[in-house]
């Protein structure tokens, strides 16, 4: 008999030296049990690597091989040979009367979230994706909060990544933005989708070795703003990152951060097509989930990004035919890293509140940047803050996208992206810091919107408030929705869908968690990922106006409603994909839950 109420028979002894393995179930766990040089072992039958049944493999020189993809276990403790399969579970045998019994149920090694944050760190360093897609829902399994991994996974992207903040990051604060706003599997989607997208990035890169910080803590921010902006001006990474360690450092407050680094942003014009910018905007956005004491390697990661920018006033685009940016240096009161010209106007508007004259987004979208220029002048002598400013222009981008001509090539779809992304960091980064300096981003972002002006020729309609008076079901319509993103090219149908959708009187949310599943089921690439956070965020301010009503001189219905057409028609634009992360992704979640992969594995 079994020593242990805990042990259960499994067979007998010598049946299994007879047959050398076994298959068996016990307690609804299936397990495999080998005989092997005269010891009996019993591991779980699902390979930890994608489930096949172990069974099947063989056992040679106390090795247990996997058929279906070679990976390799110690078939004593279950630990693998191969970093990405993971380790198989064993389980304690007793013999007993020529009888052997097992125990289905011993106690873990680790807690399953440490096993799984543990596992995160591997799949990181491995860039193994399925390894990251069952870590990622494992830990949201446990009860984990999402902002553990995703500090896990910030401060690898920091360190292993010599050209700094990229892609990857910027995908992962985007993820982490848009978590509140999904259905509890999609937040495992998006969670899984940031930190692939990082180890990606990091993928045979070197590593990157810091700059500290100066030993003083007693340099004038003034100063030390104005050392930083040099080092950049003059492509010093190693200074710059002195400098911006330094203010950390010496706990400058976020907002005397963010103005450090959102000077040196838009000290020249849209760099980089507006990356850098944004970047360092979703560098801020991702320490609120967490936490400042990162912020020293996360905006650290930002110097390579600005020092290695392009300048948009060294490109012909914007001196040729018309030189936009002596327009902007006529307003910054000299070069475009000047200020002077924008304080006589903001010392003009002091006191003033301001409203957008009834024609303002026209003007902005108009084909005259000189008109542009001087009505943003206008603007801020009459007493309109970076933020309020910032929120007109952002609008204006997001119009040309929901209003891109199909004719125009695919690529240019990238274009108006760009705008409309830098100008939502624009209108971020002026939530965060009152710097005067963001002024001439709101600048360069309208000379952006009127660079796309082409794009939307002829404007595809914006399908306007009451267009669809159906009176159809609003789930109806997102079922419809979601069948659009599987056909090409129904680019218009998608933001017809959505203006219907809000006739109908359908609730944001639901729109919102549809949208987020048809992002996340796909392949979804860098921009499209980018474009659908920076819709929400959009939509969320609007949504923030309208329910205050703090405007009038607008309409508030559609300025609420066109970031997500907008996004929407990119979406469309840019699906179906081949949803090779979505089966990787359905393959870990059922391995996780123990379900069966292949036939024969119980």
């Amino acid at each position: 008999m079994a020593t242990s109420d805990e042990f259960r028979e499994l067979l007998p002894l010598e049946e299994l030296q007879e047959r050398e393995r076994a298959q068996v179930s016990v307690d609804g766990t299936p397990l495999a049990a080998f005989y092997h040089e005269g010891e009996v072992r019993v591991v779980d039958n699902r390979c930890p690597h994608m489930g096949f049944p172990l069974s099947e493999g063989s056992v040679e020189d106390g090795i247990l091989t996997c058929h279906w993809h070679h990976a390799r276990f110690e078939l004593a403790c279950g630990d693998t040979f191969d970093p990405w399969a993971d380790d198989v579970r064993t389980y304690p045998v007793e013999i007993s009367d020529g009888t052997v019994y097992v125990n289905p149920n011993p106690e873990r090694d680790l807690p399953p979230a440490e096993h799984w944050a543990s596992r995160l760190e591997t799949g990181l360093e491995e860039n193994l994706r399925l390894v990251v897609a069952k870590s990622t829902i494992g830990l949201l399994d446990a009860g984990v909060d999402y902002r553990e991994p995703t500090a896990t996974t910030l401060e690898f992207g920091t360190r292993y990544r010599e050209s700094g903040w990229g892609p990857g990051l910027t995908i992962l604060g985007c993820m982490a933005n848009l978590i509140d706003d999904l259905e509890p599997d999609d937040r495992k989607r998006a969670l899984y989708t940031g930190v692939r997208r990082v180890a990606s990035d990091c993928a045979d890169e070197p590593p990157n070795f810091d700059q500290p910080s100066f030993s003083t803590r007693e340099v004038e921010f003034d100063r030390l703003k104005r050392w930083f902006r040099d080092c950049v001006e003059v492509r010093d990474a190693d200074g710059a990152e002195r400098c911006l360690r330094t203010a950390v450092a010496s706990g400058r407050s976020e907002a005397e951060v963010a103005e450090l680094v959102f000077a040196a942003a838009t000290d020249h014009p849209y760099l980089s097509s507006g990356h850098v910018l944004d970047f360092a905007n979703k560098s801020f956005e991702s320490l609120e989930h967490v936490g400042w004491e990162h912020a020293d390697d996360a905006l650290a990661s930002l110097v390579d990004p600005l020092v290695t920018a392009t300048r948009s006033d060294e490109q012909s685009s914007w001196r040729q035919p018309i030189d936009l940016v002596s327009l902007l240096e006529d307003v910054y009161g000299g070069d475009v890293t000047e200020t002077s010209g924008l304080e006589e106007l903001t010392t003009a508007g002091a006191g003033i509140s301001w409203e957008p004259p009834a024609d303002f987004q026209e003007t902005l979208l108009s084909d005259d940047p000189e008109t542009v220029v001087d009505a943003l002048a206008d603007a801020v002598s009459a007493g309109a803050t970076t933020e309020e400013l910032a929120a007109e222009v952002v609008h204006a981008a997001a119009t040309r996208v929901a209003q891109f001509g199909t004719a125009n090539e695919f690529s240019d779809w990238n274009t108006v992206h760009h705008t409309f992304t830098y100008a939502n960091a624009v209108h971020q980064a002026t939530r965060r810091t009152d710097a005067i300096e963001l002024y001439r981003g709101v600048f360069d972002a309208a000379i952006s919107v009127y660079l796309d002006r082409f794009l939307n020729t002829p404007p595809a309609p914006i399908p306007e408030p009451g267009a669809n008076e159906t009176g159809r079901d609003p789930d109806a319509i997102l079922e419809a929705l979601l069948e659009t993103f599987d056909a090409e090219g129904e680019v218009d149908e998608a933001g017809r869908l959505v203006g219907e959708f809000f006739d109908c009187g359908g609730d944001s949310a639901d729109l919102k968690r549809t949208l987020g599943h048809g992002l996340l089921r796909e392949d979804a690439g860098f921009h499209t990922l980018q474009n659908l956070e920076a819709a929400f965020r959009q939509f969320d301010l609007a949504e923030e106006r309208t329910v205050g009503g703090d405007e009038t001189s607008i309409d508030l219905e559609s300025r609420r409603r066109v970031p997500l057409i907008a996004t929407a028609r990119y979406m469309a634009a840019h699906f179906p994909t081949r949803r090779e992360a979505e089966q990787t992704f359905t393959i870990a979640q059922r391995l996780n839950r123990g379900e069966t992969i292949h036939e024969g594995s119980e």
